[in-house]
């Protein structure tokens, strides 16, 4: 049944809290899964206090259980194992304060993590967060190169150690956070965010040593893996040794066997690269020298053709031919010209000996009346006619007297 309460007749902090527990122990036990934090053991204390976390969210359970309860799995479980616990919620009312009071505890195995681990794994593998092409190269030289790793570790002094003795003029952007425990996942995830955020920052490292797979789930945690995988900078895996594989090995752009493996991606050697400079310089010198030989060979066999040692005997050659036609052509045209010209006095022969003039100059005349016409026939000519006749040298005007027979 409902409460009923108003402004003027208001419920008791206390009352509510009451009921509140009353409604509490009508829950039966439950069993609930969860990190441990915060373990209290007291010596000679027959009750053992730790906070149940839950990895994946900010939200954690007071739970309480008799020494016998823990002592049956105290020498496998210790702050940050994760276990499960079966127990009953409790409300204690004077505080207002929820807790758990366990009955049974049992670790988390390692079998039951690697399960869990590979369900993620395919999960995560659906979504594609670890295909190939979203793998990022990472920078020739990157200038300064973001360090997420444990304070004052041993994988922070390899990197640094092994990345500077390969390029000294590299920098680093280190940040210090807690590599394993309750508090790793948000510390890491936090430094990553971060370091992406950066511009300057042209590569993100995230390096861990060794541990066992307890030690080394927070980099495999979701969130974790999620945030790597939204990152724009490349990310490099650094986790443990060559057998371990955490999560991050796989979203991450490049997966490093070591810490110093990873400074070995990251960063060129110097010394390398200066010898690989030599080298590409000797080999452009030789490339250049064989080139030059050749072209000198190549130059000199041109330069030994009799066109090129003596160029001036083929225009010598072609003067002579030259000088020849010219000299064809000119007689040619002689000839051409001298004949023409006897043809023209011939010709000129013939037309003078049928000219009329040639017939007048020996003695003839041409009869002609007024209008031009040439006399032909004597009867054609009426006496007393008068007419022009045409001599060698001048004309005379003749009357005609009849027409004369010629002599017998």
């Amino acid at each position: 049944m409902a409460l009923q309460t108003s402004a003027d007749d208001p419920v008791p902090v206390a009352r509510i809290s009451r009921l509140i527990g009353e409604w509490i122990d009508r829950l039966g036990g439950v069993w609930v899964e969860g990190q441990i934090t915060q373990l209290s053991r007291r010596p000679g204390a027959g009750v053992v206090f730790f906070t149940l976390r839950d990895p994946s969210q900010e939200i954690s359970l007071t739970v309480t259980c008799f020494r016998g309860v823990f002592d049956q799995v105290a020498d496998v479980v210790s702050e940050g194992a994760r276990v499960v616990v079966h127990g009953k919620p409790e409300w204690y009312a004077p505080r207002g304060q929820l807790s758990l009071r366990a009955a049974e505890i049992r670790p988390v195995g390692v079998g039951d993590l690697l399960v869990r681990l590979e369900r993620l794994k395919r999960a995560l593998a659906a979504e594609g967060l670890f295909a190939a092409d979203r793998k990022r190269p990472l920078p020739f030289l990157p200038h300064r190169i973001g360090l997420v790793t444990g304070r004052a570790s041993a994988a922070e002094r390899d990197v640094l150690e092994n990345a500077r003795l390969r390029w000294p003029a590299v920098s680093f952007d280190v940040r210090n956070v807690a590599v394993q425990g309750v508090h790793a996942v948000a510390q890491v995830v936090e430094a990553v965010r971060a370091l992406d955020a950066d511009p300057a920052v042209d590569v993100i490292v995230v390096a861990r040593g060794g541990g066992s797979v307890e030690d080394l789930l927070p980099f495999s945690d979701e969130r974790l893996v999620r945030t790597v995988a939204q990152c724009v900078t490349p990310v490099v895996s650094a986790i443990g040794h060559e057998p371990d594989s955490p999560l991050l090995d796989l979203v991450a752009d490049v997966r490093a066997s070591t810490p110093t493996d990873a400074a070995k991606r990251t960063v060129p050697d110097v010394n390398e690269e200066l010898t690989r400079v030599t080298q590409l310089g000797d080999r452009a010198r030789r490339a250049m020298e064989t080139f030059l030989d050749r072209e000198e060979r190549g130059l000199a066999n041109a330069l030994s053709r009799p066109a090129m040692a003596e160029p001036h005997r083929v225009l010598d050659a072609q003067e002579e031919r030259l000088a020849e036609l010219r000299l064809r052509a000119r007689r040619s045209l002689s000839h051409g010209l001298d004949r023409a010209t006897d043809d023209l006095r011939h010709t000129l022969a013939r037309v003078r000996a049928l000219s009329p003039a040639a017939t007048l100059e020996r003695g003839y005349a041409v009869l002609r009346r007024p209008d031009g016409t040439v006399i032909r026939d004597a009867s054609a000519v009426a006496p007393e006619e008068e007419l022009r006749a045409r001599l060698a040298e001048g004309e005379l005007s003749v009357v005609a007297r009849g027409a004369v027979s010629p002599p017998a």
